[in-house]
């Protein structure tokens, strides 16, 4: 993407930087990372393998029944070049249990039961190891709202949450993730056949140059018109932002008291430190 500027070796060295203080600044010298076998995981783990060392990185696999194998061995691949420690917990059986009550979900819930049952195994495995979850989403995903809340949207630390689709497949590539992970489509691989861009319907390559103008460079619409970008992607996409605000956010706190968290009490995370 020419118009989205991407430095991989600054980068590297700034997100490298950001794992080891945000890790830490709180007392603890881990983290927890939920490896899928996507370019997404791949990345933040490769980089906290950089920052922390590969003996402070517990990487989960953690797939359900009708998981690709592709995708396990693709984990595999990041955890054999970075040496970083691993488990593997399929979530099948816990699942199941749930959706044998609620036969007739569909695959959007079955796919936000399974994120939500993966976070809440990689929040134990941060208790269990002293350490801190990892994120995994991007800057595309985060505004598209396209993750579930509490599920996969949810980390302790996020490396990536600024970095747009098409620059983690640029950083990935520069920092060597392994090549079948980033030249494959993109995918959740909550149902067979499933692919992140079919499934929203545009490619990442578009909506990030759309998403860079309009976020990053505040174009108006008659400024991304004149770009060349078409008003009924713009509409689409910039309803989907909206749509999705909740999920940027804390939960919304009702205001009863003179100094309401995320209103009047709003200090950085390290505040008192």
């Amino acid at each position: 993407m020419s118009r989205i500027p991407t430095n991989p070796p600054l980068l590297k060295r700034v997100l490298s930087s950001f794992i080891v203080n945000e890790v830490h600044k709180v007392g603890l010298k881990r983290i927890v990372v939920g490896l899928s076998g996507g370019v997404d995981s791949a990345l933040s783990a490769c980089l906290a393998a950089e920052a922390l060392g590969p003996k402070n990185v517990l990487a989960v696999k953690m797939p359900y029944k009708t998981s690709s194998k592709e995708s396990i061995e693709h984990a595999d691949l990041v955890i054999a070049a970075t040496g970083i420690a691993s488990m593997m917990v399929d979530i099948s059986a816990q699942v199941d249990a749930y959706f044998a009550r609620f036969a007739d979900a569909n695959n959007l819930r079955r796919g936000n039961k399974m994120a939500r049952e993966r976070m809440t195994i990689l929040y134990d495995q941060s208790a269990r190891w002293d350490a801190l979850v990892l994120g995994t989403s991007n800057k595309t995903e985060l505004l598209l709202g396209y993750g579930t809340l509490f599920g996969d949207m949810a980390s302790a630390l996020n490396p990536l949450g600024d970095l747009y689709k098409t620059q983690v497949w640029a950083l990935s590539e520069f920092i060597s993730v392994p090549k079948p992970i980033v030249t494959k489509q993109p995918s959740a691989d909550l149902w067979a056949g499933q692919t992140d861009e079919e499934e929203l319907g545009f490619s990442y390559q578009d909506v990030d140059e759309l998403l860079y103008l309009m976020v990053d460079q505040r174009y108006s619409s008659e400024e991304l018109l004149a770009a060349g970008l078409q008003a009924a992607f713009i509409d689409q996409i910039t309803q989907r932002i909206m749509n999705s605000q909740y999920k940027r956010r804390l939960p919304v706190i009702a205001k009863v008291s003179q100094r309401t968290i995320d209103r009047d009490f709003r200090y950085a995370r390290d505040w008192g430190r």
